[in-house]
């Protein structure tokens, strides 16, 4: 079987890598270039979208922010899976946050947001603290603003209105307006949706973030309340959008409630972990779904933390000598910030998973991995 899948990051390279043993044939389009690589050897072309969708059996995406275009030509093939309006749903918070409501799943109160008087709006019905958030192609923190009490209203609008004209694109960008939680941790939830409309949940994540990027992931199969909780939301969410694949689901924990912060369409940064930790990773999952074959179990084998590779091109190669460690590099150009690679450390139990995060933690240089030996440190 062949597969197209839009986008040719390292959500596709992994996809491809996977798919090997399945005996799935992975060709990504570079939205970029508008040319179709592989995802293993970017230097080896294959043509124009046409050319991917003919050879594909199936079309996938490893990414939100896909033109309506691009995906209107791979839905009327008939071969794309999850569907346009699933993919542009994850993409555009104003979408997420009507299905979200549809589906009666809980979230954060919010208001959409187009001219200042809404904004005005917002801040008396919702009060403030608010965090502002641009509709389309916001991720890792950017495209977001604050309003606390002694905000200055009138400088924050301005950096949007001249934010929103500067926006580009065929579809409008916007604002969502929402109340800050004083939530308790962040944590998410990845699971999978068969042709069936069968639903599977990987064990729920814990994701600790330095400088708004997510930075650790932590599975360890506590928490089982929550854990229910979170696959009930992810089947509405699912069912809502008749998807087929992997979808993740972040959520705010606030007490023993789980609100939805965001939804992303696709398989994500914090199941990396379940390529050591499970039995069978997200990135067979998802291909094993949209091809129509038998999805793997989510279930926990050990528990599993990620680390993330952040604008380094390099670790010390020590971290290796600690058991149960795992590096993959994405085989990128480094630039600040950019993702790069990420680590996985596994453990048989709890206990021995964090006693190796903690020899991890005093090898990788702290100057290149920021708040994570705190972060470490704070939940051993």
């Amino acid at each position: 079987m062949n597969v197209l899948v839009l986008g040719a990051g390292q959500l596709a390279r992994m996809m491809a890598l996977a798919s090997k043993p399945l005996n799935v044939a992975i060709r990504a389009y570079d939205v970029g270039s508008k040319t179709v690589v592989d995802p293993l050897a970017p230097q080896l072309t294959f043509g124009d979208l046409d050319q991917g969708i003919e050879f594909a059996d199936v079309i996938t995406a490893e990414f939100e922010h896909i033109d309506h275009q691009t995906l209107a030509v791979c839905e009327a093939s008939g071969k794309l899976r999850p569907s346009s309006q699933a993919i542009k749903t994850g993409g555009d918070r104003r979408l997420e946050k009507a299905l979200l409501d549809k589906a009666g799943v809980a979230n954060a109160p919010y208001k959409v947001i187009e001219h200042k008087e809404d904004l005005l709006l917002a801040i008396e019905e919702l009060n403030v603290p608010l965090v502002l958030k641009s509709a389309l192609e916001g991720y890792d923190g950017k495209g977001q603003w604050r309003i606390k009490a002694d905000s200055n209203v009138d400088l924050i609008w301005d950096d949007i209105a001249s934010f929103l004209e500067q926006a580009k694109g065929r579809v409008p960008q916007g604002i969502i307006a929402e109340q800050m939680i004083p939530f308790d941790r962040e944590v998410s939830m990845v699971g999978v949706r068969d042709i069936h409309g069968n639903t599977f949940a990987y064990p729920l994540t814990e994701n600790h973030h330095s400088n708004g990027v997510l930075s650790v992931s932590l599975a360890t199969g506590e928490h089982q309340g929550l854990q229910q909780q979170a696959a009930n939301a992810f089947a509405k969410v699912a069912d809502a959008l008749d998807y087929v694949g992997v979808l993740a689901i972040e959520f705010f924990q606030v007490g023993d409630k789980l609100l939805v912060n965001e939804i992303a369409p696709r398989v994500h940064n914090s199941g990396h972990w379940t390529q050591q930790g499970a039995d069978t990773c997200q990135f067979a999952n998802h291909i094993r779904a949209v091809c129509g074959l038998p999805v793997g179990s989510t279930d926990l084998v050990r528990p599993t933390a990620m680390i993330n590779i952040l604008g380094v091109d390099s670790v010390p190669v020590e971290v290796l000598s600690v058991t149960g460690t795992q590096l993959h590099w994405y085989g990128k150009t480094k630039r600040p910030g950019r993702k790069m690679g990420h680590i996985n450390v596994c453990g048989a139990d709890k206990a021995e998973l964090l006693a190796r995060l903690t020899k991890i933690t005093e090898i990788l240089p702290e100057d290149d991995f920021q708040g994570v030996k705190q972060y470490v440190n704070d939940i051993s």
